[in-house]
């Protein structure tokens, strides 16, 4: 997608980088990422999306086949190829903060955590109609909480935290647009030389 001169003014801070949406299954990645890169001039891309693509199978077909950890190597090359672009915006999988060598990827853009709480989660996904294979157990909502408890840390680890509740996506986008000048600014500061006074 071509920026246009009408493109937010943040399109030019970001200079190109991509924004990485992480978070837990049900947060919105998926719905708030396009209003996200239309407001950018930024083009769109789900990582699972992608997957699907590519093999020509369902997530849950992928994870019944190869198991976790093949659909999780699958991921991560996947998630290498799309860090080779610029100007995306990237919904990625609940997982893919779980491996370490994504984290480089990550970083090479801007890493965005939404956060919604744990009951409004189980009642997106209560509600949504997509298998998620980790959570095909008669103790779902045990498993969610394990899942949880092991990824927390790691989303913690994101350059932005949103933290959302029941809003429509464009309202997400605009809280994003709204904190993201603040993160370009404390990256910005990383990156010019220190003045020292006396």
């Amino acid at each position: 997608m071509n920026q246009s001169s009408s493109s937010h003014p943040l399109t030019k801070r970001l200079a190109g980088r991509n924004l990485y949406l992480i978070g837990m299954m049900g947060c919105g990645k998926s719905r708030t990422g396009p209003p996200l890169a239309k407001e950018l001039a930024y083009s769109f891309v789900d990582v699972d999306e992608v997957i699907e693509r590519l093999l020509g199978k369902s997530i849950p077909k992928i994870f019944e086949e190869e198991g976790e950890r093949g659909f999780r190597e699958i991921e991560a090359q996947v998630l290498n190829a799309i860090g080779q672009r610029h100007s995306l915006v990237v919904a990625t999988g609940g997982g893919v903060v779980t491996r370490h060598e994504n984290w480089g990827v990550l970083h090479q853009g801007i890493v965005i955590w939404l956060d919604l709480a744990r009951d409004d989660l189980l009642e997106r996904l209560k509600l949504d109609s997509v298998k998620r294979p980790l959570l095909e157990t008669e103790d779902s909502d045990g498993v969610f909480d394990a899942l949880l408890n092991e990824r927390r840390p790691l989303y913690l680890e994101a350059d932005l935290q949103v933290i959302i509740g029941t809003e429509e996506p464009e309202f997400v986008v605009q809280k994003i647009l709204e904190s993201l000048p603040s993160i370009l600014r404390s990256q910005e500061d990383l990156g010019a030389p220190q003045t020292t006074s006396d």
